[in-house]
């Protein structure tokens, strides 16, 4: 299985300034469970946006600079096809962005995990459109907003048909 997850608004809006828009806890939560133990696959810029690599996970970084090197045990790749090739035997790899690098995964993922963020913000950076006919919705979970959560936002599963 290869699953783009990622956290859009209902304009698709990712990010802004190499930055989330948005702080939402559990949305935190839900992505170090379900990507714990498993290869992440990411463009640079959405490296570099990390605090450092995060624990338990297998990095490949995709860039078009020939000498990017952002430290031990991280994996540089020219192209999502080359990082494909270092999944191995990770039964569920994780594409986590940015807005460019979904664009090229779609074509590679069977199943999105996207957490629907309810509003539309100002972005630089994108999620693609799904196609209805080429992505089943699977489950659809709510969360409302809370002291902790200043948006309210649904976690959608997506299957490849």
């Amino acid at each position: 299985m290869i699953t783009m997850i990622a956290a859009a608004a209902e304009n698709n809006a990712l990010g802004k300034d190499n930055a989330m828009i948005w702080h939402l806890p559990d949305d935190f939560k839900r992505f170090k469970k379900l990507t714990s133990h498993h290869t992440i696959i990411m463009g640079r810029k959405t490296f570099e946006s990390l605090d450092g690599p995060l624990p338990n996970r297998k990095h490949i970084v995709i860039t078009r600079q020939k000498n990017y090197n952002p430290g031990d045990h991280i994996i540089v790749v020219q192209s999502i096809e080359e990082a494909l090739t270092y999944i191995d035997t990770d039964q569920n790899a994780f594409i986590i962005g940015g807005g460019e690098i979904y664009k090229l995964g779609l074509d590679y993922a069977t199943h999105i995990e996207l957490t629907r963020v309810h509003g539309t913000f100002e972005a630089e950076a994108f999620f693609p459109e799904l196609d209805p006919e080429k992505w089943e919705l699977l489950e659809s979970v709510f969360h409302d907003t809370d002291e902790r959560h200043n948006y309210s936002f649904t976690y959608l599963t997506y299957a490849k048909r």
